[in-house]
């Protein structure tokens, strides 16, 4: 049985959460005035006193730096650039952004710990199921049947438990102590690539500075972080965490509205930034912000970027998908990818194609597949 401070909890975070959807439906106007509000709040808070830089990655926490400059909050634009696509890399070249280094190389970290597929949440769930411990024994039990015991409150079907189409292929490590017949892949999946390419080096340069980030993070968007901003809301202080996402109640058509707007700022005031001015803040892997007919606008080319060994929610993207993109871009880099990323025992390689072929996702004949949309899109 629950006692009353429990459900006293609970009912707090579902009023929060209520709040959080109707300030989503609200109108563009709003949620821009309503970023603009948050974000002076998160500056001029006690705790922060303006000690802030922004974690700028692709369009959206682009958009998210020009944003703050347009409202007056100048503060550094920090970034581990080199994960990046080539053509982001330029944009905050112009724009004055800070460059990082990763603690670790991309391949370093999957030769170490494994690939980054699926969701990060997910990978996080099959790195326990492969690196069993007497510590880990009840969450990979949560894992395999739900079943999450005295530390989860005897749930018998708790958010833990994979889907069954993942345990199919990723639970075979629990067959007998379970007595399930799942399948075993070949190789590690893990969920700490995002720890050793950008959130330490980003930690160690705010500890460094005593600054504190904003960052260009959506509820839209989904993921581990949808629930966070739900209920702590675009600005989050406490003794562990100060962070500002500005951008928390905004969905994707609001993003790119803005985006757009930001785009004619830039123009106005380009010399404030770098020595040259950009032709566009929209870096070209994104192609170009259009509006469709019923007005909905999307870019023309990737709708998402991160870092070009990533694979978090590659089995939900249609073709052309984020590999397909990278091989029109760097055919080599692509190569490399998906070829000859481990070695195994036997002296031969694999890459991206191997781990992608084990989750069903198709990756080869790149080149037909990006020729075939181009040509739908040049008819549209």
């Amino acid at each position: 049985m629950k006692n009353v401070l429990e459900r006293a909890a609970e009912n707090n975070t579902e009023e929060k959460v209520a709040t959080f959807r109707a300030m989503q439906q609200q109108s563009y106007e709003f949620k821009k005035q309503h970023a603009q509000i948050r974000a002076w709040a998160f500056y001029e808070h006690p705790e922060i006193n303006g000690n802030c830089y922004v974690a700028v990655g692709g369009l959206d926490s682009i958009t998210l730096y020009l944003f703050l400059h347009s409202i007056g909050i100048r503060v550094p634009a920090v970034s581990v650039s080199i994960l990046e696509d080539k053509s982001i890399q330029e944009i905050h070249k112009a724009l004055g952004v800070q460059s990082l280094q990763p603690m670790k190389s991309k391949v370093e970290v999957i030769r170490e710990y494994g690939w980054p597929v699926l969701s990060k949440e997910i990978a996080g769930k099959i790195s326990l199921l492969q690196h069993p411990s007497e510590k880990n024994a009840t969450v990979r039990h949560a894992i395999i049947t739900g079943e999450t015991g005295a530390y989860g409150g005897w749930q018998k079907s708790s958010r833990m438990k994979l889907s069954q189409k993942w345990l199919e292929k990723f639970g075979g490590y629990e067959n007998e102590r379970e007595g399930v017949n799942y399948q075993t892949p070949d190789f590690l999946v893990s969920d700490k690539c995002c720890y050793y390419l950008k959130e330490k080096p980003c930690s160690d340069y705010a500890r460094k500075t005593g600054r504190y980030p904003y960052m260009g993070l959506m509820a839209s968007e989904g993921g581990r972080r949808q629930k966070a901003l739900m209920i702590n809301g675009c600005n989050y202080i406490s003794k562990g965490t100060k962070r500002s996402c500005p951008f928390a109640i905004f969905n994707r058509q609001d993003l790119l509205r803005l985006a757009l707007e930001m785009e004619e700022y830039y123009h106005e005031h380009w010399q404030e930034f770098g020595a040259r001015e950009l032709e566009t803040i929209v870096p070209a892997i994104y192609g170009e912000i259009v509006r469709d007919p019923d007005e909905t606008l999307r870019t023309t080319k990737a709708q998402r970027t991160g870092c070009s060994m990533c694979g978090f929610g590659i089995h939900l993207e249609k073709r052309p998908h984020r590999f397909d993109r990278l091989w029109e871009t760097n055919p080599k880099e692509w190569e490399m990818w998906m070829t000859h990323v481990v070695q195994q025992e036997d002296g031969s390689w694999h890459g991206w194609g191997h781990v992608l072929d084990y989750i069903g996702v198709e990756w080869r004949n790149p080149e037909a597949v990006v020729t075939e949309y181009s040509q739908i899109k040049l008819k549209v």
